[in-house]
């Protein structure tokens, strides 16, 4: 056994989104980091669609980007088309979406990683947690290698006892031409984790000149390109931060110097199809083929992300299927088929495919397949995303039930910003529901927990008007900058935009024009800011935006920031880690049950666990009133009788 003579503060197990996130936070804040995987050549690595946001998945990025994280600035750099999705609804579910070029993505955070100075980048596949009285100190490989830290982070996504299906045949790895890891599954339960299995899967890649694009519908990117980062001059002078750009800027400044956009200059065209009746026709005559339905897998799978044959057969009123065709990059000919996952043989692909309206001649480069995998039960974590079961242990990504690289991003970010606070012996930072999507999304795992892969949506935040993709930085870009993960220069360039709006907003409420307030006409629906007279011409667009939206949804905020008042509230009521719910004897069976179960921290997330009645919370609430009053009278009782006993001592 080789004990590496270094020993770290933070150590990483995987370098997926939730691995990259979470070393860069930790090694960012000040800690000696370590980040560990298998393959270095596939670090940040998309190992389905290339394409980062989406609906709700577009506010998590540009959240993960506000707080300092990484992502949104890898897209930028790496995206070859961008649009803002539902525009044509409110402002609360406008959604970024990026598709990028898978290697120039990947290769940018593989550099990025290796150019931090606080982290170390190494190859190896971790076998077991290193762990002495429930509390972690480092990891082992399978080169009989320790590493020892102060906290580890487990990101291992999808390879966890990774088993990929292509039909009824069967192969070991985490991804296509990847291993699993076989042995670390054992020593998360050693350490009390208990494991479920669920499933994931994606779709062929396809030839591009194999394609008959003239049928299809051609979608384009939006112009001026919603970008992802807040801090674009990050990406518009990049000469001192990433390599040299390929080729000379062709569109004299129009795109970040560098990026994917400005080596083709412009952005490259998706396009739409559709299945058609002989698709399903040939799904159903090979549904005994398919392993999810011939019961091969076990896991369970995304419930929005369902396969073709999911969509045939749980669908079976719709004549066709939306189908995108979406390139992985400038410098490969592979084009994605988003919306049609399978898991059916590879002769059974070759004819569905050519099924595709615009495919009848395609060529199949990578084969379509599922992937079953290991994870653990997410109510097994605190709010931090330290495990209950071993001190100093932190899970995020996929490990904790999750689909997609923009939850992972959040949670790695979320685990490596506690896992660095818990080495400098300060509180975990946590995100509430009212403050950010990745309050939602952590809150959810740890109080609901999931039996299915989970995916964000809009729906999920009760506060979405507050929680908008546009104002992440102005939540959050404050906190990013006291934890010490946000730069000064960033923060600078939030207050001045922050100063902005708040003075454009204050002057609109103030100014009038023909007895109304610039404010009240801007609040008209017909009416845009650029419509006002006196409006201020040197306003950048994004301050523009904010001042509209503030304007215009006034009531409808004032409305959600007096419901957030209420949810303080009962988030306030803290729970006594001591306390003894089975101590509550008029509290359903159920409920004691849940509550023993997740130990919830507050009152609030008491509230949010499946099975608790607001009844039980009443009757938690009465009881735990009692249980102060009780605690406060001990602690008088005591009080006493050590005055008492000081006062029978006689004086010396």
């Amino acid at each position: 056994m080789f004990v590496y003579p270094k020993k770290y503060d933070v150590i990483v197990v995987g370098a997926g989104h939730a691995g990259v996130e979470a070393a860069l936070a930790a090694a960012r804040i000040g800690c000696q980091t370590l980040l560990l995987t298998i393959n270095a050549d596939t670090i940040g690595q998309m190992s389905c669609n290339p394409a980062i946001g989406g609906l709700a998945k577009g506010h998590l990025a540009r959240e993960i980007d506000a707080l300092g994280g990484q992502i949104g600035k890898a897209a930028d750099m790496a995206g070859l088309q961008f649009r803002m999705l539902n525009t044509k609804k409110g402002p609360a579910v406008w959604a970024p979406r990026a598709q990028c070029d898978k290697k120039a993505y990947q290769f940018r955070l593989k550099w990025v990683c290796e150019s931090e100075p606080n982290l170390d980048v190494k190859q190896g596949q971790s076998s077991r947690i290193l762990h002495k009285d429930g509390v972690a100190f480092g990891v082992e490989t399978t080169l009989e290698v320790q590493y020892l830290g102060r906290v580890v982070v487990v990101t291992t996504g999808t390879f966890l006892r990774g088993l990929m299906h292509v039909g009824l045949n069967q192969q070991s790895g985490g991804r296509a031409g990847e291993t699993a890891a076989m042995d670390l599954s054992r020593s998360l339960r050693e350490v009390g984790l208990k494991l479920g299995r669920l499933k994931t899967g994606t779709p062929p890649r396809l030839v591009r000149r194999s394609i008959d694009f003239s049928k299809t519908e051609l979608q384009l990117g939006d112009e001026p390109v919603p970008y992802f980062s807040f801090w674009k001059d990050d990406l518009f002078h990049v000469e001192h931060s990433t390599p040299k750009p390929m080729m000379a800027d062709m569109t004299r400044g129009k795109y970040p110097k560098g990026s994917i956009l400005e080596r083709i200059s412009g952005q490259l065209p998706c396009y739409i199809t559709f299945t058609t009746d002989k698709t399903a026709r040939i799904i159903r005559q090979n549904l005994h083929k398919s392993p999810m339905y011939a019961g091969v897998i076990k896991g369970i799978g995304p419930r929005y992300c369902p396969s073709i044959e999911d969509k045939t057969v749980k669908f079976p009123e719709k004549v066709r299927h939306q189908i995108f065709l979406e390139p992985e990059g400038i410098e490969t000919d592979e084009i994605y088929v988003n919306g049609f996952s399978t898991s059916l043989p590879f002769e059974v692909q070759v004819e569905l495919v050519r099924t595709i309206i615009g495919c009848e001649q395609a060529e199949i480069m990578r084969p379509a397949y599922a992937v079953e995998y290991d994870f653990a039960f997410p109510t097994q974590l605190h709010p931090s995303l330290e495990t209950k079961t071993c001190r100093n242990l932190f899970l995020a990504g996929q490990i904790n039930g999750t689909s997609g690289y923009e939850e992972a991003g959040a949670q790695g970010l979320m685990a490596g910003i506690n896992a660095a606070r818990r080495v400098q012996g300060l509180e975990s930072l946590i995100l509430r529901r009212d403050q950010a999507y990745i309050g939602v999304l952590i809150d959810d795992l740890i109080t609901k927990g999931t039996k299915e892969p989970y995916r964000m949506f809009t729906s999920r935040a009760e506060y979405r008007l507050l929680l908008r993709q546009d104002n992440a930085d102005l939540r959050l870009s404050r906190i990013g900058h006291e934890i010490g993960l946000l730069s000064d220069r960033h923060y600078y360039t939030f207050l001045t935009k922050e100063e902005a709006i708040n003075n454009e907003i204050n002057r609109l409420s103030s100014t009038y024009y023909s007895s109304l307030s610039l404010a009240k006409i801007l609040s008209r629906p017909e009416t845009v800011y650029n419509d006002l007279p006196n409006r201020n011409e040197r306003l950048s667009v994004d301050v523009i935006q904010q001042v509209e939206i503030a304007v215009k949804y006034a009531g409808y905020i004032e409305r959600q920031e007096v419901e957030v008042d209420k949810f303080k509230t009962l988030e306030s009521k803290v729970i006594p880690e001591a306390f003894d719910f089975s101590t509550v004897p008029s509290l359903r069976l159920e409920a004691r049950q849940k509550l023993g179960q997740i130990r919830p921290a507050t009152i609030g997330q008491a509230a949010r666990i499946s099975g608790v009645s607001p009844a039980d919370v009443s009757i938690l609430m009465v009881w735990l009133r009692r249980y102060g009053g009780a605690k406060q009278k001990a602690a008088a009782s005591d009080s006493s009788v050590d005055c008492d006993a000081c006062e029978e001592i006689p004086d010396e």
